[in-house]
């Protein structure tokens, strides 16, 4: 095993869906996005990788069948790390159409990149710790590397951008090798941190439907596109389900959604929700 994870068991398939968990906060959207995958029937491996998580957030995740893998924060310099702290980055380049929530700290954002070291995987499908699987995703085990769904959730203008938030990837030594080459380097800035990397490190990434990373702004920017019956996985980027927040009430639906999955109030079947108006 590579060097900065600490596995707690040894894998049982080998495809696997990985997720990050780098507080409580994670460790809570990481336990309702597990029930949602598991509810899909899948026999891939759950895993998720965490930092600064409390034994009382980790055990929940044990109890629901994840396999956890403690992970280092990457060994990048000083500058580096002075560059992507919170309020350098966002003063640098801040968030305009939402609100990123007071534990979220870009730096942690790098660790997913860990997941490139779990060799003993053939193939696996990054999910972000704030999303629902809502539909059997195991097919994208056989799609290559790297597939991501563009970042849309405003206009049909922000094709061009991928989110980092849903991904295929190979995990291989040489390729984890390669990032931290590229990652930190002299002067380098990474706007939105994994994302941008990600980008410009598979240039020709290929494109998923959005459903396969349906963000949940889309529900009252772009409700045109919105089909329950299509969403494979709901992605709550910026505000977050488990957050109180000034656009929870045009969002309750896709929250109480969430709340089911978390263990927080009755489990809604998306087949009986309505789409927006």
């Amino acid at each position: 095993m590579f060097e900065g994870l600490r596995p707690e068991c040894p894998p049982r398939s080998r495809n696997a869906y990985v997720t990050l968990a780098t507080n409580a906060d994670y460790a809570l959207g990481a336990l309702a996005l597990l029930n949602s995958i598991r509810a899909t029937g899948t026999k891939a491996d759950c895993v998720v990788l965490h930092t600064a998580v409390p034994e009382d957030g980790l055990q929940p995740l044990r109890d629901a069948g994840a396999r956890l893998i403690a992970v280092d924060l990457l060994d990048t310099s000083e500058a580096f790390n002075r560059t992507h702290a919170r309020d350098a980055l966002h003063a640098r380049a801040a968030f305009t159409k939402g609100v990123k929530p007071p534990f979220h700290t870009p730096l942690d954002n790098f660790a997913k990149l860990r997941l490139w070291q779990l060799v003993e995987y053939a193939s696996v499908v990054f999910i972000d710790a704030d999303a629902l699987m809502l539909k059997n995703c195991d097919k994208l085990f056989a799609y290559p590397e790297f597939c991501a769904a563009p970042n849309v959730y405003e206009s049909l203008a922000d094709f061009h951008r991928l989110n980092s938030g849903v991904f295929t990837a190979r995990p291989s030594a040489e390729t984890f090798a390669a990032m931290l080459d590229r990652l930190d380097r002299p002067g380098v800035f990474w706007r939105r941190t994994d994302q941008t990397f990600l980008e410009d490190f598979f240039p020709d990434w290929h494109g998923l439907p959005i459903f396969y990373n349906m963000l949940q702004y889309v529900w009252f920017s772009m409700p045109e596109l919105w089909e329950w019956d299509e969403i494979h996985i709901l992605h709550f980027q910026y505000e977050k389900p488990w957050q109180d927040h000034d656009k929870a009430s045009r969002l309750r639906p896709l929250i109480d959604l969430w709340r089911g999955f978390a263990g927080q109030g009755p489990r809604l079947d998306p087949a009986n929700l309505a789409n927006p108006a």
